[in-house]
């Protein structure tokens, strides 16, 4: 049964050194708040896994938090390049990054294998593909029944699964609108799961067929309103376009990078007043 705390506890209480760590969301509903406060908390070591690493990537990369990140996609997503995290890969700062890179089926598969509890995934992929030369983790099989050759991949099963939501009743139960990614298959792969929302409220008042995760399948719902800025909350407030352009700039230099998170994040208490500090700089 999921409990309801602040994203400062849990993050403390179900986050460890050395965590294998998956923060999803896809477009929208990008657990922006968690990432923040894993750099507050100085959590070391983390095996980072995300279809698509963008900012918070990037962020957690820079301020030393990763060893190794598993991957389908990285970059600012309509800007270019994720700075920190080319600089991890090409020269070791601020520590050396591994890398174990996946095509978005493959990587979108393990998580059903892992939340299936299936120790790999098995998909047609990689035909002509020179993507397994340099993941040796992405093997070939023989379907036992039609001698068809198959790709198979290890499934994922993060230690903990961070995602963002809209919203939350009393007793822990979370409904997802908007754009679906693997946020339900990390959530039910994981050993623990972390859901920052937007509110509480005392009915989901949830659609037909609405993508609603039970409260035993969580660990931790924490309230965290504007949680995915700047990406956007379908039905709560838009993508922050310009702040994806800023980034650019600031991620390109260590010391303008190291600057701005000591200001905003190890600055700040939490993620709302981080917002508040935001908005102050953006409006002199």
């Amino acid at each position: 049964m999921a409990e309801l705390l602040s994203l400062r506890e849990a993050i403390d209480r179900f986050v460890s050194n050395g965590d294998t760590v998956a923060l999803e969301g896809f477009t929208h509903l990008i657990p922006t708040a968690a990432a923040h406060e894993l750099i507050r908390q100085g959590k070391q070591d983390l095996t980072l896994v995300r279809m698509t690493p963008d900012l918070v990537y990037d962020l957690l990369i820079g301020a030393g938090c990763a060893k190794k990140l598993i991957f389908s996609w990285g970059g600012n997503p309509g800007v270019g390049s994720l700075h920190r995290l080319r600089d991890a890969v090409e020269k070791s700062w601020p520590k050396p990054l591994e890398l174990e890179e996946h095509s978005h089926a493959d990587l979108a598969n393990a998580y059903v294998a892992g939340a299936s509890g299936l120790p790999f995934a098995v998909l047609r992929a990689y035909a002509g593909s020179d993507l397994p030369k340099v993941n040796p983790l992405i093997r070939s099989m023989t379907c036992p029944f039609t001698g068809e050759v198959l790709a198979a991949v290890p499934s994922v099963r993060p230690d903990v699964t961070v995602i963002h939501a809209q919203k939350a009743d009393r007793t822990g139960n979370v409904l997802i609108q908007g754009i679906l990614g693997v946020q339900k298959e990390a959530a039910l792969a994981a050993k623990r799961c972390i859901v920052t929302v937007e509110e509480i409220v005392d009915d989901l008042q949830a659609p037909m067929n609405a993508c609603v995760l039970p409260t035993w399948a969580l660990t931790a719902v924490c309230v965290v309103p504007g949680g995915a800025r700047p990406s956007y909350a379908h039905g709560y407030y838009e993508r922050d376009n310009r702040f994806y352009q800023q980034w650019d700039p600031i991620a390109r230099d260590r010391e303008r990078f190291n600057a701005w998170v000591d200001e905003f994040i190890r600055g700040t208490a939490d993620f709302a007043a981080y917002q508040a500090k935001l908005a102050t700089q953006e409006a002199n």
